[in-house]
């Protein structure tokens, strides 16, 4: 424990360091001056993407709308490296606002750590509330170590693998894969040098293979929790990854560079949207994109996540969730609970899908009438709803980024590169990532 705290307190002294370097460009807003008697303000930090931002000033505005004396002021989260690296400064300069509706869940133990969130389970109708929304499984995913809940599940973006179809067709498949047996095989057909200079100029998938911590959170997890049925990768303190699944996993992206079907290679523009790959880990938000970028006639399908067998299970993958905390600054945290289960309302659920294509993680989205008119004017979303109660989020351990950099890097040594047997890759990975959690 000493050690943890040592580490979180070099992370918010650098935090702090970079926040007081950026003052003068704004990167963090002042302290709001104190709320009078008769007038509460709450500030709200939303993301900084256009849809997401005009959701919290609409569901703000209604809010501001009903109330007298209880008014939220909506800010983007300040700009920064990472908008983790941003909370921790603002954390160490007790300049965090009342809000934050864009909390990563495998975060959430820096946050603990540095005793900057409310706890939400103490609130009286936290747990009827979260009953309404959400299994008791899909629920226990965000629990922390302690036994209590500092997040409410907001919004997910479930990967799938998404496909050019024609591209597909072409290499005699009317359907995307299920398993690694058959995504090897489409991939054989679909690379292939067209123009004869003997470098091929389609390829089956574009990994970005750079070992950077966060990239393997969606292609390398999802594929983990796809061969693994959802099998966490550290638990109570404990590094589990080290199993045939993950070397599974290892095995099958290494096959994809060693035969070419994957580039070791940048590109201009978008190879998907070019015709160039045929496939890419992806969520939903890239419907959109396609539906305003994609040349006449393109068709596209999303598919599963392979497995190493195909079986009649249903295939697991990551979340991409996003959470809502009230931090301990807050000086009216019963309002900002208020606030908070206002903007998780039905209403405001169906209002985040229309306006973000983003899911609400509710269990009933595709029972619910209220979502009903949603989904029949947009069917492909239909299936990420569909994969939401099965998706999975990533365990929240204060060394969660250290672990993913060791992965990456092994990544890149084993996959990419072919210095190691995957074997070796994850035992070492595994290894060095358990040394890790022990130092703290």
């Amino acid at each position: 424990m000493k050690a943890a705290k040592t580490r979180l307190h070099l992370i918010c002294s650098m935090a702090l360091v970079c926040a007081l370097c950026c003052l003068g460009a704004n990167c963090l807003r002042r302290a709001p001056a104190p709320a009078s008697d008769d007038e509460i303000t709450l500030v709200y930090w939303s993301a900084t993407n256009a849809q997401e931002l005009e959701f919290a000033r609409r569901v703000a505005d209604e809010w501001n709308a009903r109330q007298a004396k209880m008014r939220v002021r909506v800010e983007p989260v300040p700009a920064g490296q990472s908008s983790e690296e941003v909370i921790l400064a603002a954390l160490a300069s007790r300049t965090t606002p009342d809000i934050y509706a864009n909390a990563f869940p495998g975060a959430m133990q820096d946050l603990l750590d540095a005793e900057g969130v409310v706890r939400l389970d103490d609130f009286a109708d936290f747990s009827s509330v979260l009953r309404a929304r959400m299994s008791a499984d899909m629920l226990a995913q965000y629990r922390s170590p302690d036994g209590h809940f500092y997040q409410l599940p907001w919004k997910s973006n479930p990967i799938m693998v998404l496909y050019n179809m024609r591209l597909l067709r072409e290499a005699g498949s009317d359907r995307p894969p299920r398993d690694y047996a058959e995504f090897l095989q489409i991939a054989a057909r679909v690379t292939k040098d067209a123009d004869g200079d003997r470098r091929p100029d389609h390829w089956m998938i574009a990994i970005d293979y750079l070992p950077i911590w966060y990239k393997r959170m969606f292609d390398f997890y999802p594929l983990y929790l796809a061969a693994s049925g959802g099998a966490p990768l550290i638990e109570h303190g404990r590094v589990k990854f080290d199993n045939e699944a993950a070397a599974a996993v290892f095995r099958f992206t290494r096959e994809l560079f060693a035969r070419g079907y994957a580039p070791r290679q940048s590109f201009q523009g978008d190879p998907f949207l070019q015709g160039r790959i045929a496939a890419r880990f992806t969520g939903p938000w890239s419907i959109s994109q396609i539906e305003r970028y994609a040349p006449a006639g393109f068709e596209y399908a999303f598919g599963p996540i392979p497995r190493p067998e195909a079986t009649d299970e249903p295939t697991v993958s990551y979340a991409d969730p996003k959470s809502i905390v009230i931090f301990r600054t807050c000086r009216h945290p019963q309002a900002a609970w208020e606030f908070v289960k206002f903007i998780v309302s039905k209403e405001n659920d169906r209002l985040l899908l229309e306006m973000t294509n983003q899911l609400p993680i509710r269990a009933d989205l595709l029972s619910d009438p209220i979502f009903s008119d949603y989904f029949a004017r947009h069917p492909g979303m239909i299936q990420f709803a569909q994969l939401l109660p099965a998706a999975r989020s990533v365990e929240s351990v204060a060394e969660l980024k250290e672990i993913f950099d060791i992965i990456a890097q092994e990544f890149e040594a084993s996959v990419v590169f072919g210095l190691k047997t995957p074997e070796r890759a994850i035992h070492d990975a595994a290894r060095r990532s358990q040394a890790i959690i022990d130092a703290d």
